[in-house]
């Protein structure tokens, strides 16, 4: 760990500290007030001897904080002297990171934590330097709560086997998925274009050809930078070629949707109440998640408890080839009238891009479809009958 993870485990710890304290203040206020069993919780804080401790708890809290801040800057220079740039990027590291931005990215970015990711087009594990020699780029695009390092399963990665079979040049995007999709979404379309300008401006062999290969969440963030690329014309969209989804929810998850009945129904009594503060450990990203947000419009100015899909309808790119991946864990087909259970986290429907309301569905044809059976949502990144197909994708 470098000296930066420490500060930023530190600040994370006394944050978690102070919203605890916060939360058992709020049971205590609700308690000694006699609230009733079913409404509105009580506001404000505690006052007299019971406040005068809890606010005692947070200043205390704080100076430790500050305490710690000032330790770890000394000790700097000697616990980050042996550190090397490939040690930064060890895949433990990675994966914590990964997970811890996932489930509060957007928290770790609001306060400036050293944890949050910085988003970057990566390969190995570190910053982005080759550009392909042949202008042929193959981008990978992670999903919630994954890294670039991730790709790899089982000892098969789908990006580098049909790089090193189509001769294109893969690089990976690495990114805070706890996030809103539609902020990295705009991010990714930026990246890209500094990406594709620089290729042609450093006298390399200009950017050609893309190609996104997306899992989950990737897919979402890939089809809102399309979205932003156009708005903002952005050069590089015209260079994008195919996009492949593996098990991205289109339509949303319903893991996220029973989260947010979960903190609804919690919130139905005040004694209760102060617990969603733990429910609603979940990021902007995941809360996108919930119906599929792509736009800013999607969550800016709306309530994020809201049961109702209020999302904007973004199309996928024209003159680009799209084609979807879906997997269930049924090892056959169902019988007539059976159900059909998707991957464990998304529903087949979903990562078809099929929707009950025309007007919502991508409309994908069938022939740029995979259901796959027997296979989960992380499997998909190492079948064999998944890449057969993505083969045979390429060469159209």
């Amino acid at each position: 760990m470098t000296t930066n993870d420490l500060k930023g485990a530190a600040k994370l710890s006394i944050d978690a500290v102070n919203s605890i304290t916060d939360l058992v203040e709020a049971l205590h206020r609700n308690i000694s007030g006699l609230a009733p069993i079913v409404g509105e919780s009580r506001e404000g804080n505690t006052s007299g001897i019971t406040g005068l401790v809890y606010r005692s708890v947070h200043a205390v809290t704080n100076v430790v904080g500050s305490g710690l801040d000032a330790a770890l800057a000394k000790l700097a220079p000697l616990m980050d002297a042996g550190t090397t740039v490939d040690a930064a990027a060890s895949p433990q590291r990675e994966a914590v990171l990964a997970a811890l931005n996932g489930v509060s990215g957007d928290y770790l970015a609001q306060t400036n934590n050293p944890l949050a990711i910085q988003m970057s087009l990566r390969q190995n594990g570190l910053k982005l330097v080759t550009l392909p020699a042949n202008g042929k780029l193959l981008i990978m695009v992670h999903g919630l709560c994954m890294n670039d390092l991730q790709w790899t399963k089982e000892g098969h990665n789908h990006g580098e086997a049909l790089a090193q079979e189509f001769g294109y040049c893969t690089a990976y995007l690495h990114y805070n998925t706890g996030r809103h999709i539609s902020t990295n979404g705009a991010d990714f379309s930026a990246l890209l274009e500094q990406t594709v300008v620089a290729a042609t401006a450093n006298n390399t062999t200009p950017i050609t050809e893309i190609i996104l290969l997306c899992h989950s969440m990737g897919g979402l963030v890939s089809r809102s930078a399309c979205a932003y690329a156009k708005q903002a014309k952005h050069t590089w969209l015209s260079k994008l070629k195919k996009i492949i989804f593996l098990g991205t929810p289109h339509h949303g998850a319903l893991l996220e949707r029973a989260g947010n009945w979960a903190d609804i129904f919690l919130g139905i009594s005040p004694y209760a109440a102060p617990f969603t503060k733990l429910t609603k450990i979940r990021s902007a990203g995941i809360t996108d998640l919930r119906y599929g947000n792509l736009a800013h419009s999607d969550w800016q100015n709306k309530n994020p408890e809201t049961t109702r899909d209020l999302r904007t309808y973004v199309a996928l790119p024209a003159n680009v080839a799209c084609y979807v991946v879906a997997a269930t864990k049924q090892a056959a087909p169902p019988k007539k009238n059976e159900r059909l259970f998707g991957d464990g986290l998304v529903a087949v429907k979903s990562a078809l891009g099929q929707h009950q309301q025309a007007g919502l569905s991508l409309k994908i044809a069938a022939e740029n479809q995979l259901l796959v059976y027997g296979t989960d949502h992380f499997q998909l990144l190492c079948s064999a009958e998944v890449y057969g197909r993505l083969r045979g994708w390429m060469v159209l």
